[in-house]
C-alpha cells in the first residue's frame, strides 16, 4: 500500500507543479538522468527482461556517485559573462529546489489521503456481493436498511486517528533521503549484503520522491561526499529498522482486515438468516456447490470403482499417514469433525466433504436427515463417532481400508465453497493387525482419484520430519509431473522451525527447490499444538501468533500470502472453481454422447420394452409374487383335502401295515387282534402321527406355492425374474414355522377318530373294504416283486430273453420250492418257522445237492409267508363284503368276523378327519402367515441393493440402469451449468 500511495504522491506532485506554473511540459526521456530513467521504467512497467529493474537502478546510482562534485571551469575565451550566467543559473536552480519541498509535503499528504481512500475501498469490497441474494430479499436496498445496524457499520470504518497514523512520517522521509545519499556516496553494494535490492526498492516505495533531473546530479554528488562517515554496520541496522517498521504496518492492516472480515461475516449471517425469519416467501433454491456435489454423488453411485470417464474437478487430499491431512481439512471446514487417533490409521475410506456457506454451522450426511450442530461439543462428538462407525462398516471382513465413499456436507458462514475428498494416509510398512494388501490398496485408491486430469491434488507434507522420508511426494510427481494441478502444503511449521538447525531448509521446501515435484503454489500452515482438545479458534490464534513472531516471515523466507490455512483455503477454492468452469461443459458433452449411444442400443435390442431399471423391475416382480401367494387362498377345500389325505397315507401306510396290521392279524385271534391294534394305535398317535401330519401339511403348502409360481412362469412373465422368485420362495419357506399349538389339538382329534369303531352305514363299510383291498393288493404286488428278484427269472424269461439265474438265485429258487410245499401241507401255518422245520428243509435241499444257510431259509420264508398271508387276507376281504349285517347286529361268525375291515375303516376315517383339520389350518392361518413371510422377504430384498443386483441380472437390466444414471447425471450437470452462468 505504501508503494501505491507514494507513486500516487509523485504523480500528484508533478501535476501540481505543472498546473501552478501555468505551463504544460514533459521532459524527454532521453534527457533524464540514468537514475530517473530507471525509476521511470520501474513504475511504468517498461523493464528490460534481461536486466531486472532493481539492478539497473543500483548500477545507475553507482555511476551517479562518480560525477564531479563541482561545476567545470568555463572554457577559455568564454569570458566572465558566461561564468556569471552559469552562476545565476545555479541560483535559480537552488531556489526551485527549495520550492519543491513544498510540493513534496503536499504530495505526501495527497498520497496519504489516497491510501486512506484505498483502505476504505478495500474494506467496502470485502462486503458480500448482495446481488446473488436478490432471490432472498426483494427490493434489497430498502429491506437491508431495516436489518443492518448502520451505527455498527459506521464503527467498523477506520477512525480519523488511525488514518492519520497511516500517513508517512515526514521527518523519516528526510532521514531516508539523507541515508540514500550516504549510500550513494559510499558506493556500498547493497545487493551483496542484506538483499540491498529489496532495501532500495523499499526506500523508493516509502519515500515517494519524484525522479531527479539530470541537472541535479552535481548537487547530489556534493551531498554524497559529505555523508561518507556512515559505516557499513549502521547501514544494515537502518535497513532492518525500515523492514521492521514495514512489517508492523502490515500487521496493523492485517488486524484491521480481520476486524472488518468479522463484521462482514456477521452481516452475511444476517442476510442468510432472512429466509428463516420469513422475510420472503420464495422457495429456497439449492446452492451452486450443493448442485455440484449431487452430481458427484450420482457419479459415485453410478460407478463405485471409479472407472467411468468422470473428469469433474475435486480437491483430492493426499499425504503420508499422520502428516496432518485431517487437521488441514478441519481448519478449512472450521470444525473438529474427524475422528482422531494417536499414530494409528483413522481414515479407512474416502470421505467426500462438500463445503458451502450457510447461516448455521452444521454438518449432514448424504443419506441421513440429521443435522449436527458444529457449535456444540456433544454434536461434534456424535459426528466423529458416526464417521468412525461408517468407516468400519464400509471395510469388508479381512480388509483394513475400503474404497466406498462417505459423503458429508458442512455448511457455515464464511466457509469457502468446494468439494474435498480425504483419502487414507499413504503408508510405507504394513503393521500388525492390517491386511497384507493394505499398502497397495491405499496406493490404488489414491491413484484412482489423482488420475482425474481435473482433480486438484492437495499434497500434505509433515514439516516436522525429514523431507527424505516422504512417500506421497513421489506418488504425486507420478500423477502430475508438471505440477499444473498440485498445491503443496507444509504442516507443523512451528515444530519444523524449532527442530531444524537451518531454517533455510523450510524456505527451500516452500520455494519448490527441495522436492523434485512441482506445484502451482506452496503454503506453510500450523494446525495447533497437537492436542485433540484444541478448538478451531484457539488453533487460529496460535497460528497467527506464530507467524507474526516467526523469523521465517520476518526475514523474508516466507511470503505473507503463503502462510495460514485461511490463505490456503482461499487459494484452493479459487483454483477449484476455475477448474470447474473450464471443464464442466466438456463433461456435460461427454455424458450427452454416452446417453445417445445407450439410447440407440436400447432401441435396437429392446424396441417394445419399457426402460425399467433394477428397482422398477424388482417392484414389478414383487407384485407378481404377491399375486401368486394370494392365489393360494383360491384353492378349493376338496383339492386341499384330497392332496393332504393322499400324501398322509403314502407317508404312514408302511407303518400301519408293517407295525400295526400284520403283527395283529398274524395272531389268528380276534381278541388279541383288537388288543394289539388298540395299543399300537395309541402309541402311534401319541408320538409320531401328529408330527408327521404337520410335516405333510407344510410340504403340501410348499409344493402348492411352487406349483403356482411355476404356472405363472409359463405365462407371459419376464424370465429375468426366475432367479428372484426362486430365492424368495426358498427364503420364505425357510422362515415359515408351523403353529406349534396346532399339534396338540390335532393329536386329540386323531386319537378320537381312531377310538371310534362304529361303522354307521353300508357305504362306509364298502368304502373301508375297498380301501383295504387297494392297500393289500399294493402290498402283495410289492412282495411278489421282491420274490422275483430273489429267485431270478422264470423259465419263460430265460427261454425268451436268454438269461440265466445266478448261483445265489438258484439256491433261493430251490429253497422257495421246498417252502412252498411246506405251506401247501400246512395252510394255517404261523408266521415263524420252527427250528426242526428249518433243519428238515435244509436236509431236503442237501439231499438234492443244494447247500443252504438257515438264515437264508428264514428270509425266504418271511417273504413267502407274507405273500401267502396277503392272498388269504384278500380272500377274507371278499367274504366280508356281505358281513356288514353280522357286524351291525354283533353276531359272531368265525368266517365273517371282519376286525381287519374295522381297522382299515378307523384308519381311513382318521385320514379324512386329519386332512380336513389340516386344510382348515392352511386356509385360515398358514397361508396368511406364508404371505406375510413373503412380504417380509421381499421388503428385506428391496433394501439390500447387493441382493437385488445378484438376483436381477442381464444386459437389459444393466443397460436400463446405465441409461437412467446417465440421464440423471446429464440433467444435473445442465442444471449446474445454468446456475453457474447465472452466478457469473
Amino acid at each position: 500500500m505504501l508503494r501505491v500511495g507514494s507513486n500516487a504522491a509523485c504523480m500528484a506532485c508533478r501535476n501540481l507543479v505543472s498546473t501552478n506554473m501555468g505551463v504544460r511540459f514533459r521532459v524527454p526521456l532521453q534527457k533524464l538522468h540514468p537514475l530517473s530513467r530507471a525509476i521511470h521504467h520501474r513504475y511504468s512497467g517498461n523493464t528490460n527482461p534481461q536486466r531486472p529493474p532493481h539492478r539497473t537502478a543500483a548500477r545507475y546510482f553507482t555511476s551517479m556517485s562518480r560525477l564531479p562534485m563541482r561545476p567545470p571551469k568555463p572554457p577559455p575565451g568564454s569570458g566572465g559573462r558566461g561564468h556569471q550566467q552559469q552562476r545565476n543559473f545555479w541560483v535559480a536552480r537552488l531556489a526551485a529546489r527549495l520550492l519543491r519541498l513544498r510540493y513534496i509535503l503536499l504530495g505526501s499528504a495527497v498520497g496519504g489521503g489516497y491510501t486512506a481512500k484505498k483502505t476504505y475501498d478495500e474494506w467496502k469490497d470485502m462486503l458480500p456481493d448482495f446481488s446473488e441474494y436478490n432471490w432472498v430479499i426483494p427490493d434489497f436496498v430498502w429491506e437491508l436498511s431495516e436489518h443492518i445496524d448502520l451505527d455498527k457499520l459506521a464503527k467498523a470504518l477506520p477512525e480519523m486517528e488511525e488514518i492519520a497514523k497511516l500517513l508517512p512520517d515526514f521527518d523519516k522521509i528526510g532521514e531516508n533521503f539523507t541515508f540514500l545519499k550516504s549510500l550513494l556516496s559510499s558506493g556500498v553494494s547493497l545487493g551483496s549484503e542484506v538483499k540491498g535490492a529489496s532495501g532500495l526498492h523499499l526506500l523508493l516505495e516509502t519515500s515517494g520522491d519524484p525522479p531527479l533531473k539530470a541537472t541535479d546530479s552535481s548537487a547530489a554528488a556534493t551531498q554524497d561526499g559529505s555523508d561518507k562517515q556512515y559505516k557499513k554496520s549502521s547501514d544494515k541496522e537502518k535497513i532492518d529498522q525500515l523492514q521492521e517498521e514495514l512489517l508492523r504496518t502490515q500487521l496493523k492492516y492485517q488486524r484491521m482486515l480481520e476486524r472488518l472480515e468479522k463484521e462482514n461475516k456477521e452481516l452475511r449471517k444476517v442476510v442468510l438468516q432472512k429466509d428463516d425469519k420469513g422475510i420472503h416467501q420464495r422457495k429456497v433454491k439449492k446452492s451452486l456447490i450443493d448442485l455440484y456435489s449431487e452430481v458427484l454423488d450420482i457419479l459415485s453411485d453410478y460407478d463405485a470403482n471409479y472407472n467411468t470417464q468422470d473428469h469433474l474437478p475435486r480437491v483430492v487430499v493426499v499425504g503420508d499417514q499422520s502428516a496432518g491431512k485431517t487437521s488441514v481439512l478441519e481448519m478449512i471446514a472450521q470444525a473438529r469433525i474427524f475422528p482422531r487417533g494417536s499414530g494409528e490409521m483413522m481414515t479407512r475410506s474416502p470421505v467426500k466433504v462438500t463445503l458451502s456457506e450457510g447461516p448455521h454451522h452444521v454438518a449432514m450426511f448424504k443419506d441421513s436427515g440429521r443435522e449436527f450442530d458444529l457449535t456444540k461439543e456433544e454434536d461434534l462428538a456424535a459426528l466423529r463417532h458416526e464417521i468412525e462407525l461408517r468407516m468400519r462398516k464400509s471395510v469388508k471382513q479381512g480388509q483394513t481400508v475400503s474404497c466406498e465413499t462417505i459423503s458429508l456436507s458442512v455448511k457455515g458462514p464464511g466457509i469457502q465453497r468446494m468439494v474435498l475428498v480425504d483419502l487414507p494416509g499413504v503408508i510405507s510398512t504394513v503393521t500388525a493387525g492390517m491386511a497384507s494388501d493394505t499398502k497397495e490398496t491405499i496406493f490404488s485408491i489414491s491413484k484412482a482419484y489423482m488420475q482425474n486430469p481435473n482433480a486438484i491434488i492437495l499434497c500434505i507434507q509433515d514439516g516436522s520430519v525429514d523431507a527424505e522420508r516422504s512417500i506421497v511426494t513421489d506418488l504425486v510427481s507420478q500423477m502430475d509431473p508438471q505440477g499444473k494441478r498440485t498445491i503443496f502444503v507444509l504442516t507443523k511449521v512451528d515444530l519444523a522451525e524449532k527442530n531444524l538447525a537451518s531454517p533455510n531448509r523450510i524456505q527451500q521446501i516452500v520455494e519448490g527447490k527441495l522436492f523434485p515435484m512441482k506445484a502451482l503454489g506452496y503454503f506453510a500452515v500450523v494446525t495447533g499444538k497437537g492436542s485433540s482438545g484444541e478448538s478451531i479458534d484457539s488453533i487460529k490464534d496460535y497460528e497467527e501468533d506464530f507467524f507474526q513472531n516467526s523469523r521465517l516471515l520476518r526475514d523474508g523466507m516466507l511470503k505473507a500470502h503463503q502462510v495460514t490455512t485461511k490463505n490456503l483455503s482461499l487459494a484452493v477454492s479459487d483454483c477449484f472453481w476455475k477448474m470447474v468452469r473450464e471443464s464442466v461443459e466438456q463433461q456435460a458433452d461427454v455424458f450427452k454422447a454416452s446417453r445417445f449411444n445407450l439410447e440407440t442400443e436400447w432401441k435396437n435390442n429392446y424396441p417394445r420394452l419399457r426402460e425399467l431399471d433394477r428397482n422398477e423391475l424388482f417392484e414389478k416382480a414383487k407384485n407378481e409374487i404377491l399375486d401368486e401367494v394370494i392365489s393360494l387362498s383360491q384353492v378349493t377345500p376338496q383339492h386341499w383335502e384330497a392332496i393332504l389325505q393322499k400324501k398322509l397315507w403314502e407317508r404312514v401306510s408302511t407303518h400301519v401295515i408293517e407295525n400295526i396290521y400284520l403283527p395283529a392279524a398274524q395272531t389268528m385271534d380276534s381278541g388279541t387282534f383288537n388288543t394289539t391294534v388298540d395299543i399300537k394305535l395309541k402309541q402311534w398317535t401319541d408320538k409320531q402321527l401328529p408330527h408327521k401330519a404337520l410335516e405333510i401339511a407344510w410340504e403340501t403348502l410348499q409344493e402348492e406355492f411352487a406349483r403356482f409360481m411355476a404356472e405363472y412362469k409359463g405365462k407371459d412373465q419376464d424370465d429375468i425374474f426366475d432367479k428372484l422368485k426362486e430365492a424368495v420362495k426358498d427364503e420364505s419357506i425357510k422362515r415359515h414355522k408351523w403353529n406349534e399349538r396346532a399339534m396338540d389339538s390335532l393329536r386329540v382329534i386323531q386319537h378320537n377318530a381312531l377310538e371310534d369303531r362304529s361303522i354307521t352305514d353300508k357305504p362306509q363299510w364298502d368304502a373301508a373294504i375297498q380301501f383295504m383291498e387297494e392297500t393289500l393288493q399294493s402290498r402283495l404286488k410289492d412282495t411278489e416283486s421282491v420274490i422275483r428278484d430273489m429267485v431270478g427269472p422264470g423259465w419263460r424269461q430265460r427261454w425268451m430273453n436268454w438269461v440265466n439265474r445266478t448261483p445265489d438265485q438258484h439256491v433261493r429258487n430251490e429253497t422257495k420250492n421246498e417252502l412252498d410245499r411246506l405251506l401247501k401241507l400246512h395252510d394255517e401255518h404261523t408266521a415263524y418257522l420252527a427250528n426242526d422245520e428249518v433243519t428238515t428243509v435244509r436236509k431236503n435241499l442237501e439231499g438234492r445237492g443244494v447247500e443252504v444257510d438257515p438264515v437264508l431259509i428264514k428270509d425266504t420264508w418271511h417273504q413267502l409267508y407274507r405273500r401267502h398271508f396277503l392272498q388269504k387276507a384278500l380272500s377274507h376281504c371278499n367274504l366280508c363284503r356281505r358281513g356288514f349285517y353280522y357286524y351291525q347286529r354283533h353276531f359272531v361268525d368265525s368266517e365273517l368276523e371282519c376286525n381287519d375291515v374295522v381297522l382299515f375303516w378307523r384308519i381311513q376315517r382318521m385320514l379324512v378327519i386329519t386332512a380336513n383339520t389340516l386344510r382348515q389350518q392352511l386356509t385360515n392361518t398358514e397361508v396368511r402367515r406364508l404371505e406375510k413371510n413373503v412380504k417380509e422377504v421381499l421388503d428385506d430384498f428391496g433394501e439390500d441393493m447387493e441382493k437385488k443386483t445378484h438376483l436381477i441380472t442381464g444386459r437389459r437390466v444393466q443397460l436400463a440402469e446405465d441409461l437412467k444414471k446417465v440421464r440423471e447425471i446429464q440433467e444435473k450437470l445442465e442444471a449446474f451449468i445454468e446456475a453457474l452462468h447465472k452466478e457469473k
